[in-house]
């Protein structure tokens, strides 16, 4: 299934993660990337030394995240989606 950018916004708990989302949509914050057919996943870099490990199963859609957030999905699975 091909996602719409309105249809992941909508999957979004809150605005403020929308737009904490938003200012994670760059490359340079995702230094591994990669995709299949079923899958999106990556490391983003937060200020932090270890980047966090994002995954994201695209059939339901399902969300992992190696943060700490308690929000579902985090801004982190947002951005991901939005790359």
């Amino acid at each position: 299934m091909q996602w719409q950018r309105e249809q992941v916004l909508a999957l979004a708990p809150d605005q403020a993660s929308v737009k904490a989302a938003q200012s994670l949509t760059t490359v340079n914050t995702w230094p591994v990337l990669g995709r299949s057919e079923v899958a999106l996943w990556g490391e983003c870099q937060g200020s932090g030394k270890t980047p966090y490990k994002t995954a994201i199963d695209l059939r339901e859609p399902a969300f992992k995240c190696s943060c700490p957030s308690r929000k579902f999905p985090c801004k982190h699975a947002l951005a991901l989606f939005l790359l």
